[in-house]
């Protein structure tokens, strides 16, 4: 069906960075049988039907062996992340702090379909955008959004954030409170009809955690009923 090759991203070395060694694949990667565990690798697949060598972009990391059977933990996107300044926020980061914010939002009926991000450079200082589709337990009906506890919850996001980007949003001017848009109910999946009709395999398609594409914010946007802002700036102590 398939024949599966890794490259190799150090333990060390940020996986979203582009090695020099990227344009010699054939020479710096290893097959199924020579991983090793603790190591992180980016997948690399040809297949019998037209693929070949394709950078599948998911970073992985060996947990074990099964016998002989490598086994693996999706750790993240390549090259997912958001940035303004010098910070640097993985996938993996931001959804384990909108998972703490939807920890909270839970016993109140929330709960969140689904959410990208992207960041918005378009006035100084940039600031990162949520966009969150968020719907009741209860029934079908949209959620009033509280205006205090929507700020408050965006405020967390940012307290969940590394030590570099609540650093540069301690500094004046380098990056603006975080945001979080509140979409309408079936958002996501107007997004991802667009993605489709661009060419993407509805099969294989993921709602895309970092937006690159102009239009796809704009489609966002159209659909936005609430926008709220972090009020307080993170602390750098915990």
């Amino acid at each position: 069906m398939a024949y599966y090759e890794f490259i190799p991203i150090g333990n060390h070395q940020d996986p979203n960075c582009t090695n020099s060694k990227d344009a010699h694949l054939k020479d710096h990667t290893v097959d199924h049988a020579n991983v090793k565990i603790g190591q992180h690798y980016e997948l690399l697949v040809t297949t019998c039907t037209g693929l070949y060598r394709y950078r599948m972009g998911d970073i992985l990391l060996v947990t074990g062996f099964h016998n002989i059977t490598p086994q693996f933990k999706f750790v993240q996107r390549r090259n997912v992340v958001l940035s303004i300044d010098t910070d640097k926020t993985t996938e993996q980061v931001l959804q384990n702090a909108v998972t703490i914010a939807m920890h909270l939002l839970e016993p109140l009926g929330f709960f969140l379909l689904d959410y990208s991000s992207y960041a918005d450079t378009s006035s100084i200082p940039g600031h990162y955008v949520l966009f969150w589709e968020l719907q009741l337990r209860s029934n079908d009906d949209f959620p009033v959004l509280d205006q205090v506890k929507m700020e408050k919850y965006c405020s967390l996001v940012e307290q969940s954030l590394d030590l570099q980007y609540k650093m540069l949003r301690n500094q004046s001017n380098t990056i603006g409170p975080l945001e979080v848009r509140v979409v309408k109910q079936g958002s996501f999946n107007v997004l991802m009809d667009f993605y489709v009709s661009q060419g993407t395999s509805l099969n294989q398609y993921k709602t895309p955690k970092n937006i690159k594409s102009e239009k796809a914010i704009e489609i966002l946007d159209s659909r936005v009923v609430g926008k709220f802002y972090s009020r307080e700036v993170p602390n750098q102590d915990s």
